[in-house]
């Protein structure tokens, strides 16, 4: 175990549907690193875990719900795939508030797979570059991001990465990131704008 993240605070943000191994993972990767993990979930504490979208796998209980959590309590934000948990994130108000939030702190997010649908209706992927699941790539686009095919891409602390294959180099990345810390964001905003 590293201790690049001890003493920092990562949210997980997920949904009955979410992808298991895009959660477990990430999340086994901070906590080796140090880091203090609370699960956030937005109806129900108990989140139904599933493989490849259709076979239901564990079950995990969250910390807490989105709308008891404070932006504030966190270094590091971790949204993971899964289509279910994906679209279930990008309708719920109080998650697109949380992460719009969160973004106006310049602290670093790792959203792999399906996970940029909820960016792209933050209306946060405007003049960033990132990577997703294939299907994704169109709404990115016409969200004003560019969106590549690469295995992890980071954009001023934003991490992306494609499917659970990319884990490897996702987790890798995540941990990097966070414990960076949060990145200026009037700087990182008036980059973009030039765009």
């Amino acid at each position: 175990m590293s201790d690049e993240l001890k003493g920092r605070r990562v949210a997980i943000i997920a949904t009955d549907g979410v992808e298991e191994v895009e959660l477990v993972r990430p999340r086994e990767a901070v906590e080796s690193a140090g880091a203090r993990v609370d699960l956030l979930s937005i109806a129900d504490l108990s989140i139904q875990a599933m493989n490849s979208d259709i076979e239901p796998a564990d079950t995990f209980t969250a910390d807490k719900l989105v709308s008891d959590a404070s932006v504030d309590d966190y270094d590091g934000l971790i949204l993971p795939g899964g289509t279910v948990n994906a679209d279930k994130l990008r309708l719920d108000s109080g998650v697109i508030s949380f992460v719009q939030d969160y973004f106006k702190t310049g602290k670093p997010v790792g959203a792999i797979c399906h996970a940029p649908w909820t960016l792209v209706e933050a209306d946060l992927v405007r003049n960033r570059t990132l990577t997703s699941y294939p299907s994704l790539r169109t709404d990115i686009r016409n969200a004003g991001g560019t969106a590549v095919d690469e295995e992890v891409v980071t954009d001023e602390g934003l991490v992306t990465s494609r499917n659970p294959d990319d884990l490897p180099a996702f987790c890798a990345k995540i941990v990097e990131e966070f414990a960076e810390g949060a990145h200026d964001v009037a700087e990182a905003g008036a980059t973009r704008g030039a765009a």
